[in-house]
């Protein structure tokens, strides 16, 4: 199956795909992801904090806000957006410090981005119609290296690190879906407020 991560990543080091079906029109599950505050999420907060324990980071206070919004301000780029259906976010960073650093990337210049010593990251939420009133609701990531030392890197810290970043796309997505499917019961408003 074809992605819309292959414009931009054909080859990667890893890769991570998850993907739920939501009884909600797309247009509603995409508001939905956008809008969700995932630190709102009891476990996904704890994954975090696990993290900067472990790798020994104190992170500034953190303003609650909208997913898609956090991620920007974070230094994710936005590489593609079709509202409603697929935004896809990119940058490139060293994901092995504590204290990450995401810097974007033109989308015209993320293919051929080849900066020494990072990572590329790109990934998805990706909402495709099954029916008037139900969509599978897909979140895709993937990695890759600039050069053979940031992969060894990258991969060491891969080793652990997918252990945390696997179950905050499990606990994500269904979260998404349970409000979407919510708001759309209720008229297809999405409301702010979390279950966490």
């Amino acid at each position: 199956m074809n992605s819309p991560l292959d414009d931009f990543l054909p080859r990667f080091d890893a890769r991570e795909r998850h993907a739920v079906t939501v009884r909600a029109p797309a247009a509603e599950v995409f508001q939905a992801a956008r809008q969700i505050d995932a630190q709102s999420i009891l476990l996904i907060r704890a994954i975090f904090r696990l993290r900067e324990r472990f790798m020994g980071v104190t992170p500034p206070p953190r303003v609650p806000r909208a997913f898609l919004d956090e991620a920007l301000a974070l230094g994710w780029g936005r590489l593609v957006e079709c509202p409603g259906r697929l935004f896809i976010a990119g940058a490139y960073c060293q994901p092995w410090q504590g204290n990450v650093v995401f810097t974007s990337i033109p989308s015209e210049h993320f293919r051929s981005f080849a900066e020494p010593g990072q990572v590329k990251i790109a990934w998805t939420i990706e909402c495709r119609a099954l029916g008037p009133e139900k969509t599978e609701l897909i979140s895709e990531t993937r990695a890759r290296a600039t050069d053979d030392a940031a992969r060894k890197r990258f991969l060491r810290y891969w080793r652990w690190a997918r252990f945390g970043i696997f179950p905050i796309r499990w606990l994500l997505l269904p979260a998404i879906q349970r409000q979407a499917e919510a708001a759309h019961r209720q008229g297809g408003v999405v409301a702010r407020r979390q279950d966490g």
